[in-house]
């Protein structure tokens, strides 16, 4: 008898010293490129800036471990922010906190009802309309950092930027944006420059966050309060989330657990409100930064968060004298390489549809800073116009039988765009006594197609006529039967 040979679980990637390696460093430029932007977020919010940098550290530590996307980057964005600020301004930041625990409750619920199912529902042309939007909000973004600021701002940016896209070709041993980083930020130091630094964008915490509960009171009012605000943290948060893994899937080649992304983040957000975070989501900007840099494990996302918390906190005076000139340069690279230019050259080729959905999606990102608004109009439109180009592929064909019968052969996906057209395609006044409805090459989707049919036989029984509907099969069948004569004003 023969002895399987023991098989040993597969050794994780990062514990390789070249991934490693490429995962601590590329942790290291998304700390640093966390800390202005979780300032801003929380300013944009109303909250002390700690608010937002706590946020960014548990959801990025929390998330590395429960995320369905390895090497996304989750943390405080700045549509999170747009959504509770009214929230803190009216009634203040532990209400704020509540519905942010709030929230993730409500993701992890939407997650268990299979909300991660509906991203097959939105075509290629919103994704590239909502990666080119998050583009140019990322390089908009940096336009105050480039506006009444000191000359020397600009040729910094200029060579953080030559450094970027330069040194790659001579090395990949470390991340060209922390290069950059580490150079301009020597360059100010040792020639005593006075620009803008990080230190200008916000005090940064001394102390590390500490568990605690929202004080609110435990009422339906506060309920009340909350729960249109947590509702909007948990579909914005769902929707920028699941956007971005599928944009990560598509960069990387590898795929991802929707489902478990959807209620790890509601974990997160549930996790960052009890240790007083303005709660989060995936961050398209710093994921790009880590992909771009090589990153493909959880440990990049985990590294992320502690160095943030280690950053601001233990190297508080260090950090503050990064010159903002150089993470300006590496969020204008990450805007330039999320871009799809390829999606400008093709614009002439593409069908007018198409090119509507994607104008349509950036159009309204770009008019309301909200990612999930432009995402849900582009998908609103794509809808409206497949529904018009399908509505016109029903086909009515009239021919007359061997016994002087009427036959329609109708075919095509008849719901309620086409079939409202359809009660007009049949001549009751000058058909024969019999008509037939053949529907072999039907299919019958809603009950408004049910209702359209019921209309049809009527106008042929006011009439003295006998119309026969036949060739039904499998769901068309059932769904005729289940709603034929039971909708009020079909006639």
């Amino acid at each position: 008898m023969s002895v399987l040979p023991a098989i040993r679980p597969a050794r994780p990637a990062w514990l390789s010293p070249r991934v490693a390696r490429t995962e601590i460093l590329a942790g290291l430029v998304v700390a640093l490129a966390l800390i202005p932007e979780a300032i801003s977020f929380s300013i944009l919010a109303g909250v002390d800036p700690r608010v937002g940098l706590f946020a960014s550290f548990t959801m990025a530590v929390v998330i590395s471990f429960t995320g369905g996307r390895p090497a996304m980057i989750s943390a405080a964005t700045g549509a999170i922010a747009l959504v509770v600020a009214p929230l803190a301004v009216e009634h203040g930041l532990e209400y704020l906190l509540a519905a942010v625990v709030l929230g993730g409750v409500f993701q992890v619920l939407l997650a268990a009802a299979g909300v991660a199912r509906l991203m097959r529902f939105i075509p290629r042309s919103v994704m590239v309309g909502f990666v080119n939007a998050l583009a140019i909000l990322i390089f908009s973004a940096q336009l105050p950092h480039l506006i009444g600021v000191p000359w020397l701002v600009y040729p910094m940016v200029a060579a953080g930027l030559a450094i970027i896209f330069l040194l790659p070709r001579l090395s990949t041993a470390v991340p060209a944006p922390l290069v950059a980083i580490v150079v301009l930020t020597g360059l100010t130091v040792a020639a005593g420059l006075a620009v803008p630094d990080v230190g200008g964008e916000g005090e940064l915490p001394s102390s590390v966050p500490f568990l605690a509960l929202p004080d609110v009171p435990f009422s339906l009012e506060t309920l009340s309060i909350i729960a249109p605000y947590a509702l909007g943290v948990a579909f914005v948060g769902l929707m920028e989330s699941l956007m971005t893994a599928k944009l990560v899937d598509d960069i990387t080649d590898t795929p991802s657990d929707k489902t478990r992304e959807s209620w790890g983040q509601g974990v997160a957000n549930i996790v960052t409100g009890f240790f007083g975070g303005m709660g989060g989501c995936a961050m398209i900007g710093q994921t790009m930064i880590n992909v771009k840099s090589g990153a493909r494990t959880r440990l990049s996302t985990f590294l992320a968060g502690v160095f943030l918390l280690v950053l601001v906190v233990a190297l508080g005076d260090v950090v503050a004298i990064i010159p903002m000139a150089a993470l300006v340069a590496v969020m204008i690279f990450v805007s330039i390489a999320t871009f799809d230019w390829h999606s400008l050259r093709t614009l002439p080729r593409m069908p007018l549809s198409e090119t509507a959905v994607m104008v349509s999606t950036v159009a309204f990102t770009l008019f309301t800073h909200n990612l999930a608004i432009g995402v849900g109009v582009g998908v609103g439109v794509a809808c409206v116009l497949f529904a018009r180009r399908v509505a016109h592929v029903v086909e009515v064909t009239a021919t007359t039988d061997a016994e002087g019968a009427r036959v329609y052969a109708v075919s095509g996906a008849m719901f309620f765009a086409s079939s409202n057209d359809l009660v007009d395609q049949f001549d009751y006044a000058g058909d024969p006594a019999n008509v037939v409805i053949d529907l072999s090459e039907a299919h019958v989707w809603d009950a408004s197609t049910v209702a359209a049919l019921d209309a049809i036989t009527h106008k042929y029984e006011t009439r003295g006529k006998t119309a026969e509907i036949i060739g039904l099969h499998g769901h068309s069948f059932d769904r005729y039967l289940r709603h034929t004569g039971q909708l009020a004003g079909a006639h």
